[in-house]
Order: structure tokens, then sequence, then C-alpha cells
């Protein structure tokens, strides 16, 4: 397996700080910056088993997957990111300035947000704490009693700006989701390039001081381990378990619990499945073990997914291949842009009549344990 580079903007890019770096797909005009490049890519690749995502649902019973009470609102605040890691799905980087949500988007959210009986916000991107609007929108959230889920890569913790995010972040009970590739040096600083676990494990250790990974409901701590190769993630539960001993004896660190999720086979990670030579095993992989008892978990029936534009997807790797929710009442002949749903537009009776809208990447979410935001769905 290749080395995965990142880039961290925390510091200057020489051979002590880490590998030379990347950049976005859409800096270096690749053309997988394009997401019809990316299915294309996808759909050409000849399966020895079938790969056609709706055809093995109903084959499996499920005629059509539907939505279910909307209990998710995610939040993609912007592509924005002080990392450039190989892996990612959303091609977040800090040259992706300009897909930023703004202020009148952030507050169309939350009117629409207003509307429904979700109970969760689940704020990610990028790096969603570069968003000049984050803090506002969190405030506004925890005041309208919704838990609230900040997606953290942790070195955004060690900007000099964020020195007191670990803190502010504690005291409006925000759950911390950390990506963590490994407890381990090595495979962490592999994945996402070197002096990475270092500043990870400094910016656990903050949240530590600040009361996360203890125990406390009001401050959960929760780390996210995705695998490094072409393969599915581990046992979540005996991972957990090896996680908390391995971290705590090694670096004195603490968390609440562990979730895994599968590399979904987009965007760079797809570039480096490419690359690898490991697209066809891969996605034979995934196809080959389907489990149909993760159907009723998948994020997609539960999460509304709004991207930094305001617009609407089913999922947030639908969102990463603009893949938007088409209205049940959608004009066939009309473009996907003239069906486009928008945030400000929002209407939760027409959401719950949709189709969701599947590929197959949708393999990702249904191999092995499953994937999700939340990680495993069937153990």
């Amino acid at each position: 397996m290749q080395p995965v580079e990142s880039m961290d903007a925390t510091k200057p890019n020489t051979a002590a700080a880490g590998p030379k770096p990347t950049t976005s797909l859409l800096r270096r005009r690749s053309p997988l910056a394009s997401p019809q490049y990316q299915l294309d890519v996808l759909d050409a690749v000849n399966l020895l088993q079938a790969g056609d995502f709706t055809a093995t649902l109903q084959a499996h019973g499920c005629q059509r997957l539907q939505p279910a009470k909307l209990e998710i609102f995610q939040i993609n605040v912007g592509k924005l990111c002080n990392m450039t890691c190989r892996h990612c799905h959303v091609d977040a980087g800090p040259d992706r300035t300009r897909e930023n949500m703004d202020r009148e988007t952030i507050d169309a959210c939350l009117r629409a947000l207003d509307q429904t009986e979700a109970h969760t916000v689940d704020v990610t991107g990028g790096a969603p704490e570069l968003n000049p609007h984050f803090r506002y929108l969190v405030d506004q959230c925890v005041a309208r009693g919704k838990q609230v889920i900040d997606r953290c890569n942790l070195t955004v913790l060690l900007l000099p700006r964020m020195q007191d995010l670990p803190e502010w972040l504690a005291e409006r009970g925000v759950e911390v989701v950390c990506s963590l590739p490994h407890y381990r040096q090595r495979n962490t600083d592999a994945q996402r390039g070197d002096g990475t676990f270092e500043q990870s494990i400094e910016a656990l250790r903050r949240l530590n001081a600040a009361g996360y990974g203890q125990g406390d409901p009001q401050r959960q701590l929760t780390l996210v381990s995705n695998p490094v190769g072409a393969f599915l993630s581990s046992n979540q539960t005996k991972l957990e378990g090896e996680w908390k001993a391995g971290l705590q004896k090694y670096q004195g660190v603490t968390f609440d619990r562990l979730i895994t999720l599968n590399n979904m086979p987009i965007s760079r990670y797809l570039e480096w499945l490419e690359q690898s030579g490991n697209l066809q095993r891969y996605l034979e992989l995934l196809v080959n073990a389907f489990n149909p008892a993760t159907i009723n978990g998948l994020m997609c029936r539960n999460t509304l997914s709004i991207s930094w534009d305001g617009r609407l997807f089913d999922c947030d790797f639908n969102q990463m291949l603009d893949l938007e929710i088409q209205p049940s009442n959608a004009d066939r002949g009309a473009s996907p842009q003239e069906n486009r749903l928008h945030i400000r537009d929002f209407n939760l009776a027409m959401l719950a009549q949709r189709q969701i809208i599947t590929g197959r990447h949708c393999f990702g979410c249904t191999a092995g344990a499953g994937s999700s935001c939340g990680g495993s769905l069937a153990e």
C-alpha cells in the first residue's frame, strides 16, 4: 500500500514536519473532481457479482428505500480544512475557501430545523470549526435544546484562534466526534502524514482537560476510525476496548466510545483505489459483503444532509456526488437543476414522500457490519 499523505496548515511543510503535501482534486484539475466522472468510473467496473444496489435491495425484500422519521440534521458548513488527507471523501483542504456556508444559509437551516422534531444537529465539513459562523450555529442549536455534534479532525484545535474551543464546546455540551485512524503513531501518520499523530494526541489531551472523555454524557468524546487500506472496518466493540487500553496506557488519553467506518469509494479515496490497483477488488468486496441487516439503520433514512450552499441530499456521500434529493412531485421532463430543492424552501411533508437516491457507492454503507456517520449498523 502506498503511504497516504496529508497537509497540515499548522506547520510549514518541511522534511521534519511531514511528507510532500497533496492538494485537492479540484486544485489539481483531476477528472475525479467531477462527481459525474466518479459515478462513471464506479459504473464502468465489471463486477463478478451484480453491482446494482437497487436490484440487491429488491432481492432482499426491500422494494424501495424510503425515509423514516427525520431525526438528524447534518449540516456541511464547507470544504475548507487545515488538512488534505488522501482518503477524504469531501475533497476538502486549505484551498477550498469558496465553499463555505454563509450566515443567510445557516439561518435558513435553523428555520427548517424548527419545523421538525429532529433531535440532533451534526455539524461537519471540511473542518467545520473554520467556518466563520460555526459558533453562531452551535449556540443557536443548543438554545433550541438540540444535541450538537462537532465532526473534528483534532489538529484544527491546535490552531491559535482555536485555543479556547475545547472549553467552549464543553460549556455547551457539544459531542466531539474526532477522526483518528489508529491509536498507534505509525498507522495514523501513514494515513494522514508525519507528525499528525502527535498533534492529534495533544488535541485529545486538551479535550480531556476540558472534561471530555471522562464518562460525562455532556462531555462526550467519540473517536472515528476508518481502514488505511482496501478492506472493511473491523469489529467496533472489540476495537473499542483495544483502543481504550492502548491510548490510556501509552498516551494517558481517555475517550468515551469508538465508531468504525468503511471507506467510501469516492473522491480522493477513489483516486487511491485506482492508483493502487485496488478499485475492482474493493468494489467486489463491498458487493459480496452486502448485509441486509444494515438496511433499517442506514443514515439516509433518518438524516437530511444539507450542503454548504443549501442544497438537500439524502446523505453526506450523495452530497459529494451531487446526487441531490428529487421531490416526489418532480417534473420528469425538467432538468435536475430545475427540480432542485433548497433548504430555504424546506417542506417536511414532501421530503417524507421522496425516494432515496442510491448507486454503487451505497454498498460501502451495507458491507459487513455496515457503516454510517454513527458507526457500525449490525454487529
